[in-house]
C-alpha cells in the first residue's frame, strides 16, 4: 500500500514486473496500479501537510522515533519513504486540500506564500524517522483501507493523542509497538465517529448536525436563560460545537488535558453522550461572561475557550449527567 509500483529492483537482468505493456506509469485505466498510485498522491499531500504541523506547542512529533520502520528505511531495499514520495511527486508544486464534501482544491504556492514549506522542520538524517512520519503512515494506510471516507482534514488531530500516549509509554516493550497499537485504536475509534466526517450524513440522526443541536437542547434543559441569550444573538452551534464535537475537543486544550478528557470519554459506555454533556458544561461554566457579552465577545470566548481546568469541566459534566 505504501511502496511505489516501479520501485522493485531488477536484479540479475530480470524484467520489472511492475512496468509491463498492460500497466505502466502512463496507463489511464482506473484498474491500473500506477493510476491508483498517482491518485493516492493527492490524499498523501493533504495528510503530509496536516501531520507536519501536529501539536505545534510541543516538539515531540518532530523528534525521531526509537522504533522506525526498518524495512522501509533499509537502503538495500530501495524503498522510498512517504516523505520522499511527497517531495518527488509531480504535484509538489501545488497545495492540495480535500474537505468534508470530498472536493479536492489545488492552488499554486505562489498564491500562498505564507504557508509553511515542506522543509519547515529540520530534516532528520538518513535511517531516522520522525514521529509525524509514523502518524502519516497510519493515516495513509487508513485512507487506503477505507476509500469511502479516505482522509479528511481533522483526522490528524484524532490520531495524534492516541499515538503520543502509546509512543511515550514508560514500558519499552509497549512503546515498541506504538504504531500498530495506534492504528488499531484509531480504526476502532473512527468506526464510532466516522459519521462526523461524512458530509452526506450531516442531517441524519447519526450526523454532526444532529449532535450539535443536541448540545443546544441539553443546554436549554439545564440553563434556559443562557440558551435564549445565545439564540437571541444568533450564535449557532455550528460556529463552535462543530469543532468541539468532530475533533473531540483536541483543539481546545493542551495535549495533556486532551488526554485527561479522553480518559473520561472512553471510560464511559455512552462516551459520546458524555461528550455532549462536556460541551454543555463548557458553556455553563462561562455563562456569566456569555450573558454579559455581545456577539463578537461571545464568539471569541467560544472559539478560544478561556477555562483551562479540565477537571472542573469534567466535574460539571458529571453533575449534569447525575441530574438526568
Amino acid at each position: 500500500m505504501i511502496i511505489q509500483p516501479g520501485i522493485a529492483k531488477a536484479n540479475m537482468g530480470a524484467s520489472r514486473e511492475d512496468v509491463t505493456f498492460e500497466d505502466h506509469p502512463l496507463n489511464p485505466s482506473p484498474d491500473s496500479r500506477w493510476n491508483t498510485y498517482f491518485k493516492d498522491n493527492e490524499v498523501l499531500l493533504q495528510i503530509d501537510k496536516d501531520v507536519r504541523r501536529l501539536c505545534p506547542d510541543i516538539s515531540f512529533f518532530q523528534m525521531a522515533t526509537e522504533y522506525p520502520c526498518l524495512l522501509i528505511l533499509d537502503p538495500q531495499n530501495e524503498f522510498e519513504t512517504l516523505r520522499k514520495r511527497v517531495e518527488q511527486t509531480t504535484l509538489k508544486s501545488q497545495t492540495v486540500a480535500r474537505n468534508r464534501s470530498g472536493v479536492t482544491n489545488m492552488s499554486s504556492p505562489q498564491k500562498n506564500a505564507s504557508s509553511p514549506a515542506l522543509n519547515e522542520y529540520e530534516v532528520l538524517p538518513n535511517g531516522c524517522e520522525a514521529h509525524w512520519e509514523v502518524v502519516e503512515r497510519i493515516l495513509f494506510i487508513y485512507a487506503k483501507l477505507n476509500p469511502g471516507i479516505a482522509y479528511v482534514q481533522g483526522m490528524n488531530e484524532i490520531v495524534g493523542p492516541l499515538y503520543y500516549t502509546f509512543a511515550t509509554d514508560p514500558n519499552s516493550e509497549w512503546k515498541e509497538h506504538a504504531e500498530a497499537d495506534t492504528f488499531f485504536c484509531f480504526t476502532n475509534l473512527m468506526a464510532e465517529i466516522r459519521d462526523n466526517f461524512i458530509k452526506s450524513l450531516d442531517d441524519s440522526q447519526c450526523g454532526i448536525t444532529y449532535k450539535m443541536e443536541k448540545v443546544y437542547s441539553t443546554l436549554k434543559e439545564r440553563d434556559v436563560e443562557l440558551y435564549l441569550k445565545l439564540q437571541e444573538q444568533n450564535i449557532r452551534p455550528q460556529f463552535f460545537a462543530f469543532r468541539w464535537l468532530t475533533l473531540l475537543l483536541s483543539q481546545e486544550f493542551l495535549l495533556p488535558d486532551v488526554i485527561r478528557i479522553w480518559d473520561s470519554l472512553f471510560a464511559d459506555d455512552s462516551r459520546f453522550d458524555f461528550l455532549l454533556l462536556v460541551c454543555c458544561a463548557m458553556l455553563i461554566l462561562i455563562r456569566e461572561q456569555l450573558l454579559q457579552g455581545d456577539f463578537t465577545v461571545n464568539m471569541r470566548l467560544l472559539q478560544d475557550y478561556p477555562i483551562t481546568d479540565v477537571c472542573l469541566i469534567l466535574q460539571k459534566a458529571t453533575e449534569l449527567q447525575d441530574c438526568k
